[in-house]
C-alpha cells in the first residue's frame, strides 16, 4: 500500500531536484528519504526519477504521478483538518513569509490573537526582503509587495501600498526642504537595490498624466534591505522613498519629515501568493483570510 509519508518524500525530492535538500527540508536522514522513494517505485512498478551524480530529474511517469500526489496529499490534509476547528482550532505547520516591516509593525502585534484561537497550530514566520522560492523552500503562502512575475503561482490581490518621500529632521535642518522637483538637484538620495551592483532607478514620481517618471539623483550610499534603508534615512544620509504604512510612527514622533507629497513614487501592489494547488489546506485558507482582513483596511483599493 502506498504510504502518505512516502508520497511526501517523493514530492519534496521532485520539487527540489535533490535527495539531500529534500531530506533537510523534511528533517529526515537522506537514506530514509531515498528508501521511501525506492519503495514507492517498487509499489508502482515504474521508475519515477532519473538519478545521476549531478541531478535528479522526473521521468514521464514521475511527472504524472507528482500531480496526483499533490492532489491526494492536499485532500488528505484537508480531511484530517475537517472536524478539528470545532474541537479547538487548526493543527499542523504553517510556513509563511512577508517583508520584515509588515511583520514587525502590523502582523506580529496581532498574531497572538490568531494563535490563541488555534493553540495547536505551529507557525513558522520568515521576514525578509529577498524573494523566497515558495516551492523550493516549502512556504504555504507569501505576502509580496511589488510586481509579480511568477506565472506558475496563484496570487490574491489585497490592495496597493502608497509610497512617500522622507528625510530625517536633521537632514532637513542641514540641507533644507525641497519644494519643487528642481530642488532635488541640491539633495542626496539613499539608493535601494535588492541585489548590490544592480542599477538603481533614482527618484521616481507619477506625473499629471499618470506616467511614472525617473529623475537621476546624487547619492553615495546604496543599501539592499528595508531596515538599512530606514536606518540610513534616520541617520541623515539622504532622502528615501518608502511605503508610508511603515513610517507613520516616525513621522508623528518628528524623527522623519515627509517631502514633496505631490511627487511620490507609484503605489506598490500587495498580494498573497501561493503554489497552484487544486485545494489549499484549511489552515492556509484561514490564515490568508485573517491576513487579508488585517491588512486590507490599511491599503488603497486594488485598481
Amino acid at each position: 500500500m502506498i504510504q502518505p509519508d512516502a508520497m511526501r518524500s517523493f514530492v519534496r525530492v521532485a520539487e527540489l531536484a535533490s535527495f539531500t535538500q529534500a531530506a533537510q527540508s523534511l528533517g529526515q536522514p537522506k537514506a530514509s528519504v531515498s528508501g521511501a522513494v525506492q519503495r514507492l517505485e517498487a509499489e508502482l512498478g515504474t521508475r519515477l526519477l532519473h538519478r545521476t551524480t549531478r541531478r535528479v530529474q522526473l521521468t514521464p511517469d514521475g511527472e504524472a504521478f507528482l500531480e496526483r500526489c499533490k492532489d491526494l496529499l492536499a485532500d488528505l490534509d484537508e480531511m484530517q483538518q475537517l472536524f478539528r476547528p470545532a474541537r479547538g482550532g487548526l493543527q499542523g505547520r504553517l510556513r509563511v513569509d512577508m517583508p520584515a516591516g509588515v511583520a514587525r509593525l502590523h502582523v506580529l502585534p496581532r498574531l497572538p490573537e490568531f494563535m490563541a484561537a488555534h493553540p495547536e497550530l505551529q507557525v513558522e514566520l520568515s521576514s525578509t526582503d529577498r524573494r523566497v522560492d515558495i516551492i523550493r523552500e516549502g512556504f504555504d503562502c507569501v505576502l509580496r509587495i511589488g510586481s509579480l512575475a511568477e506565472s506558475s503561482l496563484v496570487a490574491r490581490p489585497l490592495g496597493r501600498m502608497p509610497q512617500i518621500n522622507l528625510a530625517s529632521r536633521g537632514y532637513v535642518r542641514e540641507h533644507g526642504q525641497p519644494r519643487r522637483l528642481e530642488d532635488l538637484a541640491q539633495h542626496r538620495l539613499v539608493h535601494y537595490a535588492p541585489v548590490l551592483g544592480m542599477r538603481t532607478t533614482g527618484f521616481e514620481y507619477v506625473d499629471a498624466a499618470g506616467t511614472t517618471q525617473r529623475l537621476a539623483m546624487a547619492g553615495s550610499l546604496t543599501v539592499n534591505n528595508s531596515e538599512a534603508y530606514e536606518a540610513a534615512c534616520l541617520a541623515g544620509a539622504g532622502i528615501i522613498q518608502a511605503p508610508g504604512l511603515g513610517q507613520r510612527e516616525l513621522i508623528e514622533s518628528g524623527q522623519l519629515v515627509e517631502l514633496l507629497p505631490a511627487y511620490c513614487a507609484p503605489s506598490m501592489p500587495v498580494s498573497l501568493v501561493y503554489a497552484n494547488r487544486r485545494q489549499l489546506p484549511q489552515r492556509v485558507q484561514l490564515f490568508m483570510n485573517w491576513l487579508t482582513e488585517l491588512l486590507s483596511p490599511l491599503l488603497e483599493p486594488w485598481s
